[in-house]
């Protein structure tokens, strides 16, 4: 008996995790407790420079170039050194992670789920603040986009131990004299988790989702995303994560990515980012097949080029709040953000007076003054994407900039919010996807209904979100069913990003990716490779059937 103490679980009994609830929102307006204590983070993280490593095996590894991580919003604030990982680095995290697969995937579920419960309650309450503020500045959010991506990661904490345990309790009918089981066990191998710079609570799931199900990831966060990132590995370390489960590697994904796609061992990759990129993977995935020792799961979230779609019956006040609020918060820079926008030309001229007005409310600079509704983008690159989509506006004859267009490199990558009316739907920027914030406008002839509907569905690759606004309950009925493949995330009435874990289940189809659903039990599926069992109690002791005799 003792040889198998340290793979078998001491826990005989099932245990059931706390039912999940939504994160409340703290509000940050003024005189509140949480807006001084956010704003004292945000001096402290300012003041200080931070330094540190990958996370490899349990512990800090300062190997490589080191390189500055400045605010994208003042270029001037150092905010941390850190190094840039080569081949040798990811070789050593996914030993790391292959080393602690079986201790991991054999601990019990419920032990596995404490780390993260305790994960969830540490970023709710100790970690807040700073876990805002590095948000704030290492990716120039507002106080109100860094609470509700936290709050976001605390969800995914406490939601996704809920579906595992979901999971494990989802087993087969027994006949009499059988007991049929289903194991949910993790995927043999390690997995890959790629997370982009938008979501800190994006980059906080990918790893963690597969980890719950008793998977070790390699993960590679966006190089543009460190200080968040290193702050959630901090805070699944005090919450008792073992070493090795989750090994965070700094650096280009040029590099880390063919590192371990190349690995036997690898046994699935869990990305969001571009299009491109994800299917560069696919691509190096099938063509190396025979090589893994499994069929690796790919589960990716990718571009989206999310549409608003307005009927006459619309209601214009709500219309023109949504592609605001759709278009620019977090500067555009939401896979989810509405970037196209099909109006009826009976709306457009009252609905584009309206637009340009509140345009010229938003505030647009430092997040660390709370009156801002806009920081900058995230790099330099970035910037030079974007403005590159405005210059092809401003010099197109099928289209017309109604407002912003304008845009600055000091002290940060600041980008107007820019509203673009073109007379051509099937325009370049109404079918690519410009991460930025750029909506751009066609005014369709309301005979035209119908044909524009299709166009929302048939002009652009991407099927990631989309909304539609209408007060005729028909005509909603209507485009739900000829958007049905458009988006995976559909709103009536409603901007077409915000969706809540446990709520909206969020994920697309087409180029937006595998639709595999972050925030709910479709994607913990994904992380685990079932067992099925069966014991007789009262098994056969002659080979011959009845059908066999004479008689």
């Amino acid at each position: 008996m003792t040889r198998y103490a340290r793979s078998l679980p001491m826990i005989d009994s099932i245990l059931l995790p706390p039912p999940p609830t939504n994160e409340p929102l703290l509000s940050y307006a003024p005189g509140t407790a949480e807006r001084a204590a956010l704003k004292d983070a945000l001096g402290r993280a300012a003041a200080t420079p931070s330094e540190f490593g990958h996370w490899i095996g349990g512990r800090d590894v300062s190997r490589g170039e080191r390189t500055d991580v400045r605010a994208p919003h003042d270029h001037a604030l150092l905010l941390a050194r850190r190094p840039r990982a080569g081949v040798e680095e990811a070789r050593l995290a996914v030993d790391a992670a292959i080393q602690a697969q079986t201790l991991w995937g054999r601990m019990p579920l419920a032990s596995r789920a404490a780390v993260f419960l305790k994960a969830a309650e540490l970023l709710a309450t100790k970690y807040r603040h700073q876990a805002n503020a590095v948000t704030m500045l290492g990716q120039s959010k507002t106080a109100w986009e860094a609470e509700i991506d936290t709050r976001e990661l605390i969800d995914f904490w406490r939601f996704n131990v809920a579906f595992a345990a979901r999971i494990q309790q989802e087993q087969p009918h027994s006949p009499p004299g059988t007991w049929n089981q289903l194991e949910p066990r993790p995927l043999e191998g390690f997995v890959l988790a790629v997370t982009p710079f938008n979501f800190t609570s994006i980059a906080g799931n990918l790893p963690t989702a597969p980890a719950i199900m008793g998977n070790t990831v390699v993960w590679k966060p966006a190089e543009t995303a460190v200080l968040s990132a290193r702050l959630t590995m901090d805070v699944l370390t005090e919450a008792g994560l073992p070493a090795g489960v989750i090994n965070m590697v700094l650096g280009p994904g040029s590099v880390i990515g063919p590192a371990c796609l190349q690995r036997p061992e690898l046994a699935g990759v869990h990305f969001t980012g571009s299009t491109s990129v994800f299917q560069g993977i696919w691509k190096t995935v099938g063509e190396r097949l025979a090589h893994y020792r499994n069929y690796p799961r790919l589960v990716g979230e990718t571009g989206g080029k999310d549409f608003i779609f307005a009927h006459p019956s619309a209601d214009l006040d709500a219309l023109a709040v949504a592609m605001i609020r759709g278009a620019f918060e977090y500067q555009g820079q939401k896979c989810s953000a509405a970037s196209r926008a099909y109006v009826p030309a009976s709306l457009w001229p009252r609905l584009k007076d309206r637009l340009i007005g509140l345009v010229s409310e938003l505030r647009m600079g430092d997040i660390s003054d709370f009156r801002n509704f806009m920081g900058a983008v995230i790099d330099q690159k970035a910037w030079r994407d974007i403005t590159a989509y405005i210059d092809v506006a401003r010099h197109d004859p099928d289209c017309k900039i109604v407002c912003g267009g304008g845009s600055s490199q000091q002290p940060g990558w600041f980008v107007e919010p820019t509203i673009v009316e073109t007379s051509n739907p099937t325009h370049r920027l109404m079918v690519e996807e410009i991460f930025g914030p750029v909506l751009t406008v066609w005014p369709y002839e309301d005979a035209r209904y119908e044909q524009a509907l299709a166009l929302v569905d048939s002009s652009s690759p991407y099927a990631l979100t989309g909304a539609v606004f209408a007060q005729d309950r028909n005509a909603i009925e209507h485009a739900r069913q000829v958007l049905r493949f458009a988006a995976g995330n559909f709103y009536v009435n409603d901007k077409p990003t915000g969706a809540v874990v446990g709520q909206q289940p969020f994920g697309g189809g087409r180029a937006s990716g595998t639709n595999d659903k972050a925030g709910s039990i479709y994607n913990m599926l994904r992380w685990t490779s079932p067992r099925a069992i069966k014991e007789n109690f009262n098994p056969p002791t002659d080979y011959r059937y009845p059908f066999m005799s004479e008689r």
